[in-house]
């Protein structure tokens, strides 16, 4: 049970317009009093819950002394009806460095203690005011860089996953009920369904977690983004297409070969597919010392892609680099697509030819003016994301905990499935829902270890 009362500064350090300081725990009204007086006479205890009050900010000196610094206003939260769960006050004043770190020194003298990272939003979910998927969605939420992002996490932060992985769960728990009382009472006939309505029931939750083990793949490219490699030989436009993917001028483009030394990373959205974007060197065999290092990292970071866009220069012939590049291509695990650049200028057959001998995904793009992109986020899309998904209505698990948690649930409903279709003893499937359960448990946190709620958390700021 947490008891000790926190506080943090939940805006942005640095110099602002307001600033908003939380305090939450058994004592934060207390607290909060010792620095807050609202002007109207009543104590802050007296105010209404959800009512913002005008009022004075004090700190107290070395000598004992009150000195008012700000104006400021205070809005009271009483439990359960808060953010985390508990009592909560937040002061909104004004944002000077100086000032907010002020108050919040403040508010430690008072008898609260620092916040640690995520601390709010932890004790939100450990006073059963979301689960941890809810709470992952939040974290997303506040990490979102595109607006296919923002709409999955806010989707998520209403519980859609919760709500699909939680009907499972009661239907498994309704089957367990009934195969336990026809096991403890034989006699007595006190199950409440049959064996083909358990088979049946199983069944369905299976299909149900299959379906929502399936959308990670779209929850994934969103999300997490996928690890995706820019390569092809020296002077075939691999800059410029990061730097068109991008839309800023990020990695120098010139016409001198082996510009790029080094690899360039930076997140990009394609269509609605987020992008963990990396540009490399061009793939040659060279005897500069600098330049073979930077092509030695591009041969490593195509090991680990996920996608792989393979550019060549669609203008011209293929050349024995590009023959080269191919062949190592043809061992990766990522999903190439050929892209034949400068098609501004002209296409080549043999190039053509070529580019469909290596894959089947291949479109004709000119970095230079933007013209085929429209194509290639198409195919990213389709490639990577299930387009009868809805981002914001639907369930999608978005990370790999959630993808390992449904996984293990569906592979032990699968098994119990399959018992009962062989007519097995009907209490052999019981141990495979049970893990099934506890699976899923763990999924929205029910049971889910402190050393896993630690490390969730861990990646918030402090003050959320």
């Amino acid at each position: 049970m947490i008891t000790d009362t926190v506080a943090a500064v939940s805006t942005p350090r640095g110099k602002g317009g307001v600033a908003v300081l939380r305090v939450s725990g058994n004592a934060a009204v207390e607290i909060a009093a010792r620095v807050f007086e609202p002007k109207n006479g009543r104590a802050l205890c007296e105010i209404p819950s959800r009512v913002a009050t005008y009022g004075t900010v004090f700190v107290t000196e070395a000598d004992g002394t009150r000195a008012a610094v700000d104006d400021a206003l205070a809005t009271v939260f009483r439990a359960p009806a808060s953010f985390t769960g508990e009592d909560t006050v937040e002061i909104s004043c004004h944002g000077g460095v100086l000032l907010t770190e002020t108050v919040l020194t403040a508010l430690f003298a008072a008898g609260a203690r620092p916040a640690t990272a995520g601390e709010f939003t932890k004790r939100a979910f450990l006073n059963g005011k979301m689960g941890l998927s809810s709470a992952e969605s939040l974290a997303d939420l506040l990490e979102a860089q595109n607006r296919e992002q923002l709409l999955l996490a806010h989707s998520g932060m209403r519980g859609k996953t919760e709500a699909k992985s939680a009907a499972v769960y009661e239907t498994l728990k309704h089957v367990l009920a009934s195969v336990y009382a026809a096991i403890d009472y034989p006699d007595e006939d006190l199950a409440e369904m049959s064996r083909a309505e358990i088979t049946e029931a199983v069944a369905s939750c299976a299909r149900s977690l299959r379906q929502l083990a399936e959308t990670y793949r779209t929850g994934h490219a969103v999300a997490e983004g996928i690890r995706t490699v820019i390569c092809g030989r020296p002077n075939v436009g691999k800059s410029s297409l990061y730097n068109r993917i991008l839309g800023r001028d990020a990695a120098i483009v010139t016409d001198v070969e082996g510009t790029t030394r080094d690899l360039l990373t930076d997140t990009a959205t394609l269509g609605r597919v987020t992008l963990r974007l990396t540009d490399t060197a061009g793939m040659r065999e060279t005897a500069d010392a600098v330049e073979k290092i930077g092509v030695e990292r591009a041969r490593g970071e195509l090991e680990n892609a996920e996608l792989i866009f393979a550019v060549f220069d669609g203008s011209g012939k293929p050349t024995h680099e590009d023959r080269a590049l191919a062949e190592r291509l043809g061992n990766s695990a990522g999903t190439v697509i050929a892209l034949l650049n400068k098609t501004d200028v002209g296409v080549h057959q043999k190039t053509v030819d070529f580019c469909h001998t290596l894959c089947k995904n291949v479109v004709e793009i000119s970095a230079k003016n933007g013209s085929g992109f429209d194509r290639l986020s198409a195919l990213v899309e389709q490639l990577f994301t299930d387009g009868s998904l809805d981002l914001r209505v639907d369930a999608v698990l978005t990370n790999a905990r959630q993808h390992a948690a449904v996984l293990r649930a569906l592979e032990a409903a699968e098994r119990a499935e399959a018992a009962l279709r062989r007519d097995y003893p009907i209490d052999l499937c019981c141990n495979d829902a049970e893990e099934a359960m506890a699976a899923l448990a763990e999924l929205d946190g029910r049971t889910v270890s402190e050393e896993i709620v630690s490390e969730i958390f861990s990646h918030f700021c402090v003050g959320k």
